[in-house]
Formats: structure tokens, sequence, C-alpha cells
């Protein structure tokens, strides 16, 4: 299990040009999920987010946790995509959806994250904030 963790000072996500979810300060997650990819990895994986250092403290440096910030995460399977043979990325080691979506759902559920529509086209808005952009694999990878 994969996530792109970006601290934002705002977002948003639209399926098809309606507002779905939005927060204010917190963190976006952009989920991605591999084939074998277990309940186990997913709480460890949102553990670590919950309990990531990038906040800053009352000095200006990144030392908080996200406490009772906001959490947007989105289904991102993308996040596999293996670009190194031609142009096209190859997708094979992204979890097919009907395994997938239940532990994208897990993982929401256990971050009390706010969420986007699974398998939907989304239109994903933020605003970085810093920019703090972080790729945090589970144990498994």
């Amino acid at each position: 299990m994969r996530a792109l963790v970006q601290r934002v000072s705002r977002a948003s996500v639209s399926v098809e040009g309606r507002e779905v979810s939005a927060i204010g300060p917190g963190l976006v997650v952009l989920l991605g999920i591999r084939r074998g990819d277990t309940e186990e990895e997913g709480d460890w994986l949102a553990d670590k987010v919950r309990a990531l250092r990038i906040f800053p403290d009352t000095e200006g440096r990144m030392n908080e946790p996200l406490g009772d910030r906001d959490v947007l995460c989105v289904s991102q399977f993308t996040l596999y995509g293996n670009p190194r043979k031609g142009n096209r990325p190859s997708y094979v080691e992204a979890a097919a959806p009907e395994l997938a979506e239940p532990l994208y759902e897990r993982f929401c559920e256990r971050m009390e994250a706010r969420r986007g529509v699974f398998g939907a086209m989304m239109e994903v808005e933020l605003v970085n904030d810093g920019p703090v952009t972080l790729l945090v694999d589970s144990p498994g990878g």
C-alpha cells in the first residue's frame, strides 16, 4: 500500500462538476492499493500517516502530528503505475477494485477521513501548505 501525503491549507474533490468533499487545513492522502495488500498493512499505514510530524510547532519547525486537522483521502491506483517499459504505464501491480475498495474504506475509517468517490473520475483541487509532500509505503511495499 502506498500513500502520497500532502500537507494542505485546503482541498476539495469534485465528480461531474459537483463537489463531494472538502477540507480546511490538514492532509490530502492519495492512496494506492497493490495486489496482495492486507488490512494490517492498511492499518499500519493509516497509523503512520496520522503520526507523521509534518505540521509546524510554535517555533515553525515541522514537529507536530495531524492532531485534530482534516484528512481528505482519494483512491489512486495510478500510484502503482509502472512506466519502465514503453510510454504507457502498466498497472498490473494495482489491486483489482473488489480488493481495493474495502481496504480504501477501512483506511478512510481509521483516518476519520473525508473521501472522494472510489473508482470515479475525480477533480482534486488543493493548496499545498509548504509545500510538504511525502511518499509513504506500507512495510509490504
